[in-house]
C-alpha cells in the first residue's frame, strides 16, 4: 500500500490494521519508518475527527488528587481554608487567579486548563451556571 493521507473511516481502519501488523518492527528498518509515518497520519486524523476535550478545572484537580493520593487538606496551601477547598471542589466557588497560580506552581497543574470555564453550582436550589 502506498502511503497517502487518511481521508475517511475506511482509510483510517486500514491504517490501524497496518499499524497493528507493523507494531513489532525493528527500529531503523523501512517497516519501522512506515510505522512511524502511519502513526503520525492516524494521530492527525484522530485530532481532527475525534478530538478529546480538556477536562474542566475541577475534574483535573480531582483526578490529580486521586492519582497522587492527595487529600482535601493537601489542597489548603493552594486553595485556602478547609471550607474554601470544599467550596471549590463542590463547585460553589470559582477558582481565583491566585489559586490557579498556586496550583500551577505548587502542583504543576496546567494553567491553560485551570482557566477554562466550568459549571458552578451557586446554591442547592439554583440552576448551575458557568464561570
Amino acid at each position: 500500500m502506498t502511503l497517502r493521507p487518511i481521508r475517511n473511516e475506511e482509510d483510517y481502519e486500514t491504517a490501524l490494521e497496518e499499524i497493528e501488523a507493523l507494531w513489532e518492527a525493528e527500529a531503523g528498518t523501512p517497516e519501522a519508518d512506515r510505522l512511524e509515518i502511519l502513526v503520525m497520519l492516524v494521530e492527525a486524523y484522530e485530532a481532527e475527527h475525534y478530538p478529546i476535550p480538556d477536562p474542566d478545572p475541577i475534574e483535573l484537580i480531582l483526578h490529580v488528587m486521586d492519582a497522587r493520593s492527595l487529600t482535601r487538606k493537601d489542597l489548603e496551601p493552594y486553595l485556602g481554608s478547609r471550607a474554601r477547598v470544599s467550596e471549590i471542589l463542590n463547585r460553589r466557588r470559582p477558582l481565583s487567579l491566585e489559586m490557579i497560580r498556586k496550583l500551577q506552581t505548587g502542583l504543576g497543574l496546567p494553567a491553560d486548563i485551570l482557566v477554562q470555564p466550568y459549571a458552578l453550582q451557586t446554591t442547592h436550589h439554583q440552576a448551575i451556571t458557568t464561570v
